[in-house]
């Protein structure tokens, strides 16, 4: 499995023979309801600060898959640029956002659901609250194809035990459903902290990675929700204060008796995973079960 961080929640995940654009803002600046004076996210140049960049759009896209329907996960002017032909499966907002921009076949999931689309399966969770009745999505992603099971893709797709990959962009895990779930290889959820006034969460990242390990038991962790080349400009960036991260929570891990690995990617940057395939089991609040 190759995974690639572009910034905030942007991913590139490659395994099973799929690439899967998650939460995908690449291009232009990042703006919420264009209101540019309350945030706006800037994608600096590293070697001319003064100047913006855009990504380049990655190739040979199978699926666009959308945790929320807010801009930094349904970016409208990088789904603007993608092929509208590239399947997307996405919260109920994110599809609104994915069907506004034209793409052609757009499938909702909601919390508790679960569909099967070309070698993958994929199941939503309840997510980050979005205002005082709304909660987006988290996804377990599994890989029936992967090559990392020696099965033949029959006894594959019936067991569900591909590699599985869990992600949620906020913190905000589904402890009632994840109790239940069987381990996962892959986890992407946020480390660091992000409070509004130093009292208002909107990023829970240390409380999530310990929950994550907990209930999940991933083999590898990896942050999200990073700044990386971004930065903040508008009324309320000044009064996001951000705190933890990948360092701080290693240790506090280790003390609780998690030690998955964790790889805090640079921008842009990608690693390959090799990993050894494990059987699923159900894990309880407690750490792993059998």
């Amino acid at each position: 499995m190759k995974l690639t961080w572009f910034d905030a929640n942007s991913w590139l995940i490659e395994a099973g023979g799929q690439r899967i654009l998650l939460d995908p803002w690449l291009v232009g600046d990042l703006v919420f309801g264009g209101m540019n004076w309350l945030v706006r996210g800037i994608r600096k140049d590293p070697s001319n600060p003064e100047q913006s960049i855009d990504i380049d759009i990655p190739e040979n896209i199978d699926l666009i898959l959308l945790s929320q329907g807010l801009a930094d996960h349904a970016h409208p002017e990088t789904l603007a640029r993608l092929n509208k032909t590239i399947p997307v499966v996405a919260s109920p907002d994110g599809a609104k956002a994915a069907r506004e921009q034209g793409f052609e076949s757009v499938t909702e999931i909601d919390h508790g659901e679960s569909l099967r689309l070309n070698g993958l399966k994929i199941q939503a969770f309840v997510g980050a609250p979005v205002g005082a009745f709304k909660q987006e999505n988290g996804y377990i992603v599994t890989f029936l194809d992967d090559g990392f099971l020696e099965q033949d893709a029959s006894e594959r797709d019936s067991s569900d035990r591909g590699l599985r990959l869990y992600y949620e962009p906020h913190g905000y895990p589904d402890t009632d459903r994840l109790k239940d779930a069987d381990a996962v290889d892959i986890a992407i959820t946020p480390m660091a902290d992000i409070n509004l006034l130093t009292i208002a969460p909107v990023i829970r990242g240390g409380s999530a990675a310990m929950e994550i390990a907990k209930l999940l038991n991933p083999q590898v962790m990896l942050p999200t929700a990073q700044n990386g080349r971004v930065t903040y400009e508008g009324l309320i960036s000044p009064v996001l204060n951000e705190s933890g991260g990948a360092e701080a929570i290693r240790p506090q891990l280790k003390a609780k008796g998690f030690e998955p690995r964790i790889v805090a990617l640079a921008s842009g940057e990608t690693v390959t995973l090799d990993l050894k395939a494990r059987t699923p089991v159900a894990v309880s609040v407690g750490g792993a079960g059998t």
